[in-house]
């Protein structure tokens, strides 16, 4: 447990996972709390920790684990004391945390919405009948098959420069990645076009981070409470009850946005056979406060809606 503000000899310990998207969202999480406290830069270190998800690359995500993947790692280098803090993108997020670990802090939220990435074509809808087309979330496959059944889905994994590099060789004619992602890295011009939540509802918490610590660190605590954003928190609490609600703790075609008008929160879901084959959306608005309960609620309308079994392949994953 840190006992003392951080200084260049005795440094908050940042854990991270190392591609660029993550290390540049540990160094916004470090200038955050270096605002807020006076601090130097020196009195931060970023801890780059290879986890599951970033060693095995040559296989679908759902094959090896699914949520956690990009997590478990850190976690155990923050529960040992290794680091101090832990920042996470929240769509890789598990809904539950370790014993003795806390997420109670999120930054702003950047733009929600999956990018549409293609040397050829400008969106979905100009995509020619029957081309190949690569993504590794299992969500936005799902929703390409149920929107687009001709399109022929590929696993595309890697990051920004392999996956353009895919498109390069002719592996596919099109990928997708966060809009979020793409920002962060100074990279938005990749973008052939945002892709309107109409179209495609987000991952759950996407755009999001978080920075979890240990639960009986109260100077970190003092730290995080300084760059915790109210709102980002208002619309995870809804969209992360929801995702609980669906038991999405796999890799899953389940899609969830909440937004903010006022006093109220409205949160959009969707769930989907991975094949695409069938899809089942709908809304709940509410007060914010209540945006735990609305989360739960609009679990209960999707899986209500749905046939027996429609989520069986999620347990047996």
């Amino acid at each position: 447990m840190r006992r003392s503000m951080p200084t260049p000899t005795s440094p908050l310990k940042i854990g991270t996972r190392g591609s660029p998207l993550a290390v540049a969202q540990a160094e916004e999480t470090r200038d955050r709390i270096a605002a807020a406290f006076d601090l130097p830069s020196e009195a931060f270190e970023i801890v780059v920790i290879k986890t599951t998800g970033d060693r095995v690359l040559d296989r679908a995500l759902k094959e090896i684990g699914g949520k956690g993947l990009f997590t478990k790692e850190i976690e155990e280098a923050l529960t040992a004391g290794e680091i101090d803090i832990a920042v996470h993108s929240m769509k890789d997020m598990p809904v539950q945390q370790p014993e003795g670990l806390l997420l109670d802090c999120y930054l702003p939220r950047e733009d929600v919405r999956d990018a549409f990435i293609s040397l050829e074509y400008k969106g979905i809808s100009d995509l020619p009948h029957g081309v190949t087309v690569g993504s590794s979330s299992l969500r936005r496959r799902a929703q390409l098959a149920y929107r687009r059944p001709d399109l022929n889905l590929v696993e595309f994994r890697g990051n920004v420069q392999t996956r353009l590099k895919k498109l390069q060789d002719g592996i596919a004619v099109a990928t997708f990645l966060a809009v979020a992602g793409l920002n962060r890295l100074g990279r938005a011009d990749l973008a052939a076009s945002a892709i309107d939540t109409d179209e495609m509802l987000p991952a759950v918490a996407q755009g999001a981070i978080g920075v979890e610590r240990r639960v009986d660190d109260t100077v970190v605590a003092e730290f995080l409470a300084a760059i915790h954003d109210d709102q980002t928190g208002q619309r995870l609490a809804a969209e992360r009850a929801y995702l609980a609600a669906l038991d999405g703790s796999c890799e899953t075609p389940i899609a969830g946005l909440a937004d903010l008008n006022g006093g109220t929160l409205m949160l959009r879901g969707e769930i989907l056979r991975p094949d695409g084959s069938e899809a089942i959306a709908d809304h709940l608005s509410g007060p914010i406060e209540d945006g735990a309960r609305i989360g739960e609620e609009l679990a209960k309308m999707l899986l209500s809606r749905a046939p027996d079994g429609f989520l069986d392949w999620c347990s047996s994953s």
